[in-house]
Order: structure tokens, then sequence, then C-alpha cells
């Protein structure tokens, strides 16, 4: 969704901008020519990642052939570090230069990482507000755009009538389960997310959007007869709905946005948890944690993540009281802060395009007029 908003902001800028890379269907409809399917990159946990690495190894050296054969302008790279540094690497040898879009989130853990984007990087476009004074103490050029998710306008539809539209009980209090947005980390999470359903029982709605990189029919297979309701976005789900369990990553942050308190969950592999575990160099596991400076939303994590504790944190959160009120403040004052302070109503794309465009214009007003740029998005 970011590299689409982004393309289509550079090209509302110059429509002679042409793009190439890895991406999924948005970006695809924005216009980017896709060289490698973003389904077949999405890959969590380090155990999970070494046993996809000879395809994952095979789509990389596609994308630098395409690129040798293209030669871009400018590389963009969006998030995704694991692979995306290697990228950069690459481009850099090649004498491209590299802006990072949603940098990856090195200030979490393994810091020493750093010095691959101050090595391989132009420009670095974060999103939050703490990541553009980690980067520059780092000797990063890192620059704060806003989150793109900070505009997201409340759904316009109304809850009557989204729960005509979805088949819903209106009269039922909702619960949004978000468990991932990748196959291995839906199956790792939504088992106990739907133990919890189960806990809380009948009184209550249960909304799982689907996340555009999950095959609905996987879902089904492992919600079994359970009763869940699949819909199409998060947004209006979690505007609608009262509570949220919800996997930690960009999902917490739509919450946030949305004002809808939640509880943060996440397990991953045994072995995943023991490697990464000791490198963790943040206070907070969950996004909006980080971004309030304080524990504001429940974490329960591997073995704290259990059916029994994420039902005993929502019935804190669901009634009227003083912990539902504390979090709705904080989560409002998250929202706030994912704005750049000198926002005027543009979206982080769109400082995003003004950045990178000025770094194209200085470069080439004689060959751009003879070839127009290509992008690697």
């Amino acid at each position: 969704m970011y590299g689409a908003q982004l393309i289509e902001a550079l090209r509302r800028r110059d429509h002679s901008l042409t793009f190439f890379g890895a991406g999924g269907e948005r970006m695809r409809t924005a216009g980017c020519e896709i060289v490698v399917d973003a389904k077949d990159l999405a890959v969590v946990g380090i155990t999970e990642i070494l046993s996809h690495l000879p395809k994952i190894l095979g789509l990389y050296r596609k994308l630098i052939r395409a690129a040798d054969q293209k030669r871009p302008a400018l590389a963009i790279v969006i998030d995704a570090p694991a692979f995306n540094w290697r990228v950069a690497r690459q481009m850099r040898k090649r004498g491209i230069p590299v802006v990072y879009y949603v940098c990856p989130q090195f200030w979490a853990w393994r810091q020493g990482r750093v010095k691959l984007l101050r090595k391989y990087i132009n420009q670095a476009l974060v999103i939050f507000p703490f990541e553009e004074n980690f980067y520059r103490v780092h000797g990063v050029n890192a620059t704060f755009v806003g989150h793109p998710l900070a505009d997201s306008p409340t759904p316009e539809i109304s809850r009557m009538h989204y729960a005509t539209q979805q088949a819903l009980d209106h009269v039922k209090p909702w619960i949004t389960l978000m468990p991932g947005s990748r196959r291995k980390e839906v199956g790792m999470n939504l088992p106990t997310i739907l133990e919890a359903a189960a806990k809380l029982g009948q009184d209550y709605e249960f909304l799982l959007p689907v996340a555009r990189t999950l095959d609905p029919s996987f879902l089904k297979e492992l919600i079994g007869n359970r009763d869940i309701h699949l819909v199409p976005e998060a947004l209006p789900a979690l505007y609608h709905s009262r509570a949220g369990i919800v996997a930690s990553g960009t999902a917490t942050v739509e919450a946030a946005l949305m004002g809808t308190p939640f509880v943060m969950v996440y397990r991953v592999s045994p072995l995943t948890y023991m490697l990464g575990k000791p490198r963790v160099k943040v206070a907070h596991f969950a996004m909006v944690n980080l971004i309030a400076g304080e524990r504001l939303v429940p974490e329960l994590v591997q073995d704290d993540f259990t059916a029994g504790s994420v039902v005993a944190e929502l019935r804190k959160l669901i009634p009227d009281g003083e912990p539902r009120t504390r979090m709705l403040q904080g989560l409002a004052a998250v929202k706030a802060k994912l704005k750049k302070p000198d926002q005027d109503g543009g979206h982080a794309s769109e400082r995003a395009a003004d950045v990178i465009l000025g770094m194209l214009r200085p470069a080439s007003p004689e060959s751009n007029s003879a070839r127009a740029p290509e992008h690697w998005g």
C-alpha cells in the first residue's frame, strides 16, 4: 500500500516517471511493472527465513538482473530490511542513489545494523517521530515525513449499514481479530486468538479482516466452524468494534488511529524467540507503546500469550470505566504524534515524493530530456 501511494504521489508531480520492482497488486495498479510478487517474500521469523532462503535468493537475483537491464535513475526500497538492505547495497555498487521509505526498525534490536543504512542509503524517509533523531544520531540522513496512516479518515459507513453489509448482529458488541498478515504469523497467533474468542462467548460478534497478503480459504481452514466473520477491510471493522485482539505490527497503529482499545499479542517459534529476545533494545514490543513512551496497551508475547490472559485484559477494556477511558485518551495522543508537526493535511507519501524528486532534479535535466527516468520501488 505504501509503495502504491508513493508511486501515485510521484506521478502526480511527473507523469513521465516509470517504475519497476517488487510489489503487489496495488503497486501494479498504480503503474509499477512487478518483477517479483511481494507475496513470495512474505516470510517472518529467523528459522522461517532460513527454510525459504533458496527461493528468496532466486527472487533477489531476478530483481538485480532487472535493475542491470533497466538502469534506474534512483532506487526506492520500502520496509523489509532483510531483503532490502542487500538490494540497496547492489544499487550503491552500481552508482544508483537509494531512498529507504518506511525504514527498518533497527532501533528495536541489533542496532549495529544502522551502519548498513549509513553505508548504502542516500536518504531515509522515516514514519515514526522518534526515528528521525535515532537515525541522525547514527549518521543517517533521515527525514520524518509522518505516518502514511495518520491521515486515514474515519470510515464513512455507519455501524448499522456495516452490520447489514457484513451480516452482523448490531446489538452485540464487536471484537476485531487481527492475527497478522503473513501465513506463518497467522498460524502462530490465530489458534490462541480463536480460543480467546470462544472464552468470551456468544455475547459478542467477532470480525476478522482478511489481509490482502492472505487467501481467505487459508483463514477459513483455520477457523473451521467457529462463528467468525471474515470482512474485507480492517479500518471499518476496528472503528465500529468495542475492542480488538491485534498482532504486533502495523495493525496496532491502525487500531490506535481508529481509537479502538486493544490487546497486543504475538508469538514466534521458540527458536526464533530464543535467538531474538536477548537482542531487543526497546522497553516495549507494541509500536503504540513505543510512540506513547509508556505501556499504554497490554502486551502478551510468547508464553504470556494465552487465551485466558487475553480474555482477562479484554474484560478490563470492554466496559466503560477508567481503564477504557485511559486507553482511549492515550490512543488519541499517539494519533497526534504520528502526524508531522508542521503537517498541513498533506499525506506522508506526498512529502516523501517531494524529497525524492528533489534528489532527481539536480542530477539530470539533460539526461531526463533524452530518457525518462525509471524508478525501482
